[in-house]
């Protein structure tokens, strides 16, 4: 794992000015942000687009069990609705869904409300048609497209907290997988794919402490499926090689499964933990695929001398045989 903390202190910059209202370039300039728009540009148009603009349909009940259904809302972009699978079976929504319900013990009611393209800002329609659903578990995908539009840091991270903090209010548990690193796809070519790669991470531990802060918990996506991507690009990636395969959504569900397991009290936590200040926690979570960053309390304090306290927890991801 390698962090700096210049790390720590751009997430802390992005999230004050989310706070602040502010929405200006914090991370890498708007110079910088204007080339790598250009290459991501580029990079659609030389992947093209996958078969479909959504995912398959995936709303349902899930899991052969008696007992009241828990509810599960996913939101997010394209990966919260597996684009480019056929077979819902295939998304990450069902995977999850399909997984909660198995430990559980209890059917899990799937509604998706995610679409493909959305950045931070669309949030807030997706969380109004999620709370028709009466939510007991909330998971978001975001934060792609907020490096490949032109969706200034802090407006995505000020977006994201709010749609967090709405769904928490209603009672819902919350689980989002921050940005993953885009310095994996290949069609975007170097110089700029070493930009894309720090531009995520920035993002994804700003988002981290906005989520945090508003009451979720966070899973880093990170590189999550850098070396997949890199040894077996034609199994990982999707037909448009810039969204992940079924071998690649699955990877990407069951790092997630544990803490939506957590966050509904029904998954052993790791023993020990190790509490830190929020901001070098998402640093170092934004490093490290499979991560998981949520609050905690030292000495009964909720806060320190660096801000709120946090307990990350060290999970490599792994993928359940389908025959399980």
């Amino acid at each position: 794992m390698i962090w700096t903390p210049g790390a720590a202190r751009a997430a802390r910059r992005i999230a004050a000015a989310a706070a602040v209202g502010g929405g200006g370039l914090t991370a890498l300039g708007a110079l910088t942000y204007g080339l790598l728009f250009t290459e991501a540009v580029v990079a659609r148009r030389i992947v093209g687009r996958p078969h479909g603009m959504e995912g398959p349909p995936a709303d349902g009940i899930y899991g052969d069990f008696d007992g009241e259904p828990i509810r599960m809302v996913m939101l997010g972009d394209s990966t919260s609705v597996g684009l480019g699978t056929t077979d819902p079976a295939d998304t990450p929504a069902v995977l999850i869904a399909s997984g909660l319900a198995g430990i559980a013990g209890r059917p899990v009611r799937l509604t998706v409300v995610g679409k493909s393209g959305a950045t931070s800002v669309d949030l807030g329609d997706q969380v109004d048609r999620a709370l028709g659903a009466l939510p007991d578990i909330a998971v978001i995908f975001i934060g792609a497209n907020d490096v490949t539009t032109q969706t200034p840091p802090a407006r995505a991270v000020r977006h994201l907290q709010k749609a967090v903090r709405r769904l928490r209010e209603a009672g819902a548990e919350v689980v989002v997988g921050t940005c993953p690193d885009l310095g994996t796809v290949r069609p975007i070519a170097q110089p700029l794919r070493w930009v894309t790669r720090r531009w995520s991470r920035q993002l994804a531990a700003a988002q981290t402490v906005a989520v945090v802060e508003a009451g979720g918990r966070t899973v880093a996506f990170a590189d999550m499926l850098g070396p997949e991507f890199d040894t077996n690009p034609d199994e990982m990636f999707g037909p448009d090689r810039f969204h992940p395969s079924v071998e690649g959504y699955l990877q990407v569900a069951y790092a997630v499964l544990p803490s939506v397991g957590n966050a509904l009290g029904l998954w052993p936590e790791p023993r020990p933990r190790r509490s830190e200040s929020i901001y070098l926690a998402a640093a170092m979570a934004a490093e490290e695929p499979g991560a998981e960053v949520s609050a905690t309390r030292v000495a009964g304090r909720a806060t320190g001398p660096h801000g709120r306290w946090v307990t990350m927890l060290r999970r490599r991801p792994w993928v359940q045989p389908r025959d399980v």
